[in-house]
């Protein structure tokens, strides 16, 4: 999750802003905004909690265009869709909305055509509060028919790159922090890559190369997929801990390509995509001990599961990614919530770092809720003492020091939600409810 970053303190007591390095773990899912007798509706205050990243699904293209981006919710009203993403959001949680899907075409065939793409989703996300976009573009959407990664020779491709960077430019001149930005690429369209550049493979390589420093979250769907070269020449089967090990080392230690090599994706960027449950997908799920072995292998925290033998260790991998939220909620498909409990499992020990207590009583933090640029004291601790600030889940924002008079004064835009008040050695902790002015 990519984490707000936030204004320098304003009191001398707060010595020094930190660039935020530390990063937690997330679960990705997409949410519907239809209902599917099979995977009903849920509404955005029934995602399970473990839920760290609801990519809603999808905004699409106006009837008559591939250019003019709309987005409404379909079984909620508008005031309710708008209160839950904002609680969403208080929790400490990110709402995207997401472009595209499997069945709608976006093509930006003219700078105009670009231009109202552009306006038309910072309209969307301004309107719902979306804290950034995730990208899905599938089928007819993508494909390249010549050129390299590092230099496109596409039109369509130039404008979408340039399209992406003029929203997330404007995103972050309108709210002062940076614009979220996931992609969710089928494998055609990045692995695929190392079998021929050209037409739908390794289509996506060069959009996410000129947005490699943008995009917070890549995530690869290991799904609906056909079998697969890893970096070691073997191909690979989907449904399998192999598909999943190749195609995941394949991001992290990066492919030649005929069109030249793509270059390492960081571990604590990948998330890995599947599906919640069987019926989700037309193939590639896998059972839960399928996945735990797989993301055991990658981390360093468990035997090889197959034949696909790793290059190195990746503990800092970003976490999972699944279609969808609702599929994951129904027990007719699997085990209710199976997925979430999956992610639990594997990554639940690492999210924060921080201790489950809510903070020795010897010490008092007060007032809570805090309110965004206010003062909360903090009584009980020598002064000089130094604590961090971090999100929800755990990511570092300010290391602070404790004036002589036990105050502590809190940025004044600072965004609504839930913080963690920490010691340096993280032997207490504090949660922070924090009001925005």
């Amino acid at each position: 999750m990519h984490a707000r970053l936030l204004s320098a303190l304003v009191a001398t007591s707060l010595l020094i802003s930190l660039p935020c390095h530390a990063q937690g773990t997330d679960l990705i899912g997409y949410w519907h905004n239809w209902n599917d007798g099979s995977a009903p509706y849920l509404e955005l205050s029934q995602v399970d909690e473990r839920y760290t990243v609801v990519c809603v699904s999808f905004a699409l293209p106006a009837p008559g265009t591939t250019y003019d981006m709309v987005f409404a919710p379909q079984e909620t009203a508008p005031a309710t869709f708008l209160a839950d993403v904002a609680a969403l959001q208080a929790q400490g949680r990110k709402v995207l909305i997401s472009i595209g899907g499997a069945t709608s075409t976006i093509h930006l065939d003219s700078d105009a055509e670009r231009d109202q793409f552009v306006a038309s989703m910072l309209d969307i996300i301004g309107t719902y509060g979306f804290d950034g976009m995730d990208i899905d573009l599938e089928s007819a959407s993508v494909a390249i028919t010549g050129g390299t990664i590092a230099n496109p020779v596409d039109a369509r491709i130039i404008r979408f790159i340039d399209a992406v960077h003029a929203i997330a430019d404007q995103f972050e001149s309108t709210h002062g922090v940076p614009m979220m930005l996931t992609a969710a690429p089928e494998t055609a369209y990045v692995q695929g890559g190392m079998s021929a550049f050209g037409g739908i493979w390794g289509a996506y390589l060069p959009m996410l190369e000129a947005l490699r420093d943008r995009l917070d979250i890549l995530q690869v769907q290991l799904y609906n997929s056909g079998s697969m070269y890893g970096i070691d020449g073997a191909i690979y089967t989907q449904g399998t801990a192999d598909f999943i090990v190749s195609q995941t080392e394949a991001l992290l230690q990066g492919f030649n390509t005929s069109g030249g090599f793509f270059a390492p994706w960081p571990a604590e960027k990948v998330a890995i995509g599947l599906p919640a449950c069987p019926l989700a997908a037309g193939g590639g799920d896998v059972t839960p001990t399928v996945v735990e072995q797989a993301v055991k292998y990658l981390r360093g925290t468990g035997p090889q599961p197959g034949s696909y033998q790793r290059v190195a260790t990746y503990p800092g991998l970003r976490g999972l990614m699944t279609w969808s939220i609702n599929w994951d909620a129904v027990g007719s498909c699997a085990v209710a919530d199976e997925f979430a409990h999956v992610y639990e499992d594997l990554f639940g020990d690492i999210s924060t770092g921080l201790l489950d207590a809510d903070g020795p009583t010897s010490v008092r933090v007060w007032p809570l809720p805090a309110l965004a640029g206010a003062p909360l004291w903090a009584a009980g601790l020598a002064p000089g003492t130094w604590l961090e600030l971090r999100d929800a889940r755990g990511a570092l924002l300010h290391q602070l020091r404790l004036a002589a008079d036990g105050i502590l004064m809190l940025p004044n835009d600072l965004p609504a939600g839930m913080y963690l008040l920490r010691t340096v050695d993280g032997v207490q902790v504090w949660r922070v409810p924090v009001v925005a002015r």
